[in-house]
């Protein structure tokens, strides 16, 4: 797993380049921020158990024929499951909010994800829902413990839905 400095020296090292001023402001970015992502990972691991239930409660409320009879959470099993995979999200999302980088979101739980829930009839709307219930929660609980800017949050959680919307055409 690379973070956000590994990376950008990787960027710059594999063609040559000093670091530049860009480079430089992203980098000062990325350690400003550094206390906020960890303190907004502890709140996730201190909270994480809460925040995926209260996430399948409100995913569940929206779209309710996901666990009655015929619908993808129905049975204990599969709802067992749906939980399961929230609670990835939840946690690949908060080392993607640590590192700086959603390289860990592709190699940990996006790649062939969309084709394994394809084959296994897991509709993907539903998960981008529960996707965004989990980012709105986790903002709120950084946000009451006084963390002001959280847009930082939405990185990882703006990757995997972006990553899980798109349609091939």
């Amino acid at each position: 797993m690379r973070d956000a400095v590994t990376t950008l020296i990787q960027n710059y090292d594999s063609t040559g380049r000093y670091l530049d001023g860009d480079a430089l402001d992203s980098l000062k970015s990325y350690f400003d921020s550094g206390l906020a992502r960890v303190q907004a990972a502890s709140i996730i691991s201190a909270n994480a158990a809460e925040l995926v239930k209260a996430a399948g409660s409100q995913l569940f409320q929206e779209i309710p024929e996901l666990i009655r009879p015929g619908g993808n959470a129905y049975t204990t099993r599969r709802y067992a499951a749906c939980l399961r995979d929230m609670d990835y999200y939840l946690r690949y999302g908060s080392y993607a909010l640590v590192s700086g980088n959603s390289a860990v979101l592709d190699e940990r739980v996006l790649q062939g994800l969309r084709e394994t829930y394809n084959s296994l009839g897991v509709p993907i709307a539903p998960t981008v829902i529960g996707i965004q219930i989990l980012k709105a929660l986790v903002k709120e609980k950084v946000a009451a413990a006084g963390i002001e800017d959280t847009a930082f949050v939405d990185e990882p959680f703006d990757y995997m839905l972006r990553e899980l919307s798109e349609v091939s055409v």
